[in-house]
């Protein structure tokens, strides 16, 4: 399948996803993951698909929670990302496609469940993806979607992000508050209602964000997201003193081992 031209620049590739499962995966994604899973009915679920799979840890609990008998497709616009969940879940039942969010090939009405875990952010063309979603969802079908709250709602990313300031010179790329671009639930209501969605539910969730050290967690921020291709591609001398950086604010905030910050984000529910 061929991506639309507005394809969103910002996937993760190289080294980043096994840098992003490893450390960031636990500290920020396993627990929404678990939240989403127990969120669905999965007795109406006999067709499911999910969006932004990333390293497969939705994937993981979603084909855990869903009926053996039901199909569950997972997806991501990064190759590299699929390969580290495929190698993870290679003996699941799982249908593993790339595709992307604002070009969905299914058939209208086929789907019971879409879910997509902090993807949305990263997608050029909202309206249009969320039209697709509601296209493609069978009538009393279940869109699943979380975004992350405010930057400061997420006390280690935040910490990360303000060390990082110092170093890249306005203007800052987009890649630095991308992630945290989807947190105006009226702004989010708008997208679902001119999709088509009317019977929906927003809720702010906040975890804990735990890590058995600041120093794992400094690793992560550091290296497993998009802006640390923008530090290597301006001085990759910057990473190291970042990460050092980082670890210490992190050790004197949150606790050294383990440490434990508050997160935030917005679990989103729309039925068609």
């Amino acid at each position: 399948m061929s991506a639309p031209s507005n394809a969103s620049p910002y996937t993760f590739s190289g080294d980043i996803p096994r840098h992003y499962d490893r450390y960031s995966g636990p500290l920020f994604f396993e627990p929404y993951a678990i939240e989403v899973a127990n969120r669905i009915d999965v007795n109406d679920v006999h067709m499911a698909l999910e969006l932004a799979s990333g390293t497969g840890r939705v994937t993981n609990h979603l084909r855990r929670v869903l009926a053996p008998s039901a199909k569950l497709i997972a997806s991501d616009v990064s190759a590299d990302m699929l390969n580290v969940a495929k190698e993870k879940l290679k003996d699941a039942n799982i249908d593993w496609r790339t595709i992307d969010a604002q070009d969905l090939r299914f058939a209208d009405n086929s789907l019971d469940l879409i879910v997509c875990c902090f993807g949305y952010m990263f997608v050029p063309d909202q309206p249009r993806a969320f039209a697709e979603a509601f296209r493609v969802l069978r009538p009393g079908g279940m869109f699943l979607f979380t975004t992350w709250d405010k930057l400061e709602t997420a006390e280690a990313a935040n910490v990360y992000r303000k060390i990082v300031k110092q170093y890249l010179t306005d203007p800052l790329p987009k890649s630095y508050g991308l992630p945290f671009s989807m947190y105006d639930e009226n702004a989010i209501k708008e997208l679902l209602q001119h999709a088509g969605f009317h019977k929906m539910a927003i809720e702010k969730v906040i975890k804990e964000s735990i890590s058995p050290s600041a120093e794992e967690a400094a690793e992560g921020l550091t290296k497993g997201g998009s802006i640390y291709n923008e530090i290597m591609s301006r001085n990759p001398a910057w990473v190291d003193e970042i990460k050092m950086k980082v670890q210490k604010e992190l050790s004197e905030k949150f606790g050294d081992s383990p440490m434990k910050a508050k997160v935030s984000a917005l679990v989103c529910q729309a039925w068609k």
